[in-house]
């Protein structure tokens, strides 16, 4: 029986369902606890490993399973290369995506600071960062453009969300995939090599800019269970 090991905890809204449709169709499914350290005799008997954070002990596990010929969704490069946010700025800018503008000094008008690296978090002083982007528009309301490859094809999903004090997002609605924009998503999610990404766009005077990418999308929102399934099943001689 082919086993998938999951970077994640059993009780995630989204990946615990994943993993019950995984289990139903013959899967045995193995939870790594995020943060925890995974044990490489633990990946070399898994058929896939599948990572949904952004920490340390994630980027070792993919690293080592890569290497060891460990199928991963996603894999180290992608995972890291898109977590490192100039590095996504500039991937989507290369794929026909508008960007907010950077400085490395903080501007005269309305900026967003950053950290570097998406497993840095937000900066702890909101107003001081290592990066500044320049903020499109006050409201905080995104569009979070959530891409899937299922081994034969990219299935996207678009929501409508508000960001909260919290850090977390309430989502609003579902919004009509538009087309030029999922075709962006998709060539980024080829480019790098990923299995499946979130592109975060915010809209300004009917133009949209791409500020952000998630190499480790939760897919809260999307309703696309069954698509993350399918996508992680690819991977496996069962799925295959």
């Amino acid at each position: 029986m082919d086993c998938i090991g999951f970077i994640c905890e059993p009780e995630h809204p989204v990946f615990g369902a994943v993993a019950e449709r995984l289990s139903a169709r013959g899967f045995d499914v193995q939870f790594l606890r995020p943060g925890n350290p995974v044990a490489k005799a633990d990946i070399d008997d898994l058929a896939a490993l599948v990572n949904t954070t952004l920490r340390p002990e994630s980027f070792s596990a993919l690293w080592y399973a890569d290497r060891a010929g460990i199928e991963t969704w996603n894999g180290f490069l992608p995972t890291t290369a898109l977590a490192c946010r100039l590095v996504a700025l500039h991937g989507l800018e290369q794929v026909g995506c508008q960007v907010p503008t950077v400085w490395f000094e903080k501007p005269d008008c309305d900026y967003v600071a950053r950290t570097r690296y998406s497993w840095d978090g937000v900066p702890a002083d909101s107003d001081e960062g290592d990066f500044y982007q320049a903020r499109v528009r006050e409201e905080p309301v995104e569009y979070k453009y959530f891409a899937v490859n299922d081994g034969r094809e990219t299935h996207l999903r678009a929501i409508q969300v508000r960001s909260e004090v919290t850090g977390l997002d309430h989502v609003i609605s579902e919004e009509t995939v538009e087309v030029t924009l999922a075709a962006r998503v998709r060539e980024l999610l080829d480019r790098f090599g990923a299995r499946a990404l979130c592109v975060e766009f915010v809209e300004d005077e009917s133009e949209f800019y791409a500020q952000a990418v998630d190499p480790a999308p939760g897919f809260t929102g999307t309703g696309m269970q069954r698509r993350v399934a399918d996508s992680i099943a690819s991977l496996t001689t069962i799925g295959a």
